[in-house]
């Protein structure tokens, strides 16, 4: 399972791939990347960027905020270095367990515009696979205990085995998607 700090990492660089950002928008835009249930504060967000910065990841520079109304200090605005362009290419081309567990998968489909087809493909059959797994599992033991269980607790249940079921159907839908973009090999003259 990947640290909540190497997923802010990867999203962090994701967002600078596209263009250098201050740290109030790299909140703003990562909280909306990272959904409702994973807000992240401030004191999540300046670790990480302090930690790339030592890696050379990421370089910042200060700049004066253009306005109407002109800002007391100068904001330090993050971007890119070439390092942290490979660092970004390396981590969105992992195709391991790492790369569709429940922390990281969100943060690596929101850049999946910029991985190669075969190593989407990939991830995306390994969430599908992953997500098989747990509800076979959900499932059975869902079976076994529902007669112990109270409503609420079997609605609960019930709830993420649809949510579960959902998902696989649509990481079915995605990866058929994928593969019917593939050019197809021509058969061989002979």
């Amino acid at each position: 399972m990947a640290r909540r700090g190497e997923s802010i990492e990867l999203a962090v660089l994701g967002l600078l791939h596209e263009s250098p950002m201050h740290g109030y928008e790299l909140r703003k835009r990562l909280n909306l990347m990272l959904g409702w249930g994973r807000l992240l504060s401030y004191g999540s967000l300046y670790p990480a960027l302090k930690k790339m910065l030592k890696a050379n990841w990421i370089e910042e520079r200060t700049v004066q905020s253009t306005g109407s109304l002109p800002s007391r200090r100068p904001r330090i605005v993050y971007q890119l270095t070439t390092a942290g362009e490979d660092e970004f290419v390396r981590l969105m081309s992992e195709v391991g367990p790492n790369a569709w567990e429940d922390g990281n998968f969100d943060i690596r489909f929101a850049f999946f515009g910029r991985t190669d087809m075969e190593i989407r493909l990939r991830v995306l059959e390994g969430r599908r696979s992953r997500l098989q797994e747990r509800l076979e599992k959900v499932q059975s033991q869902l079976s076994m205990t529902q007669k112990e269980m109270d409503r609420y607790a079997s609605e609960l249940q019930r709830h993420g085995v649809e949510s579960v079921e959902r998902e696989v159907k649509w990481l079915s839908d995605l990866i058929n998607a994928e593969r019917s973009q593939q050019p197809v090999d021509k058969p061989a003259q002979g």
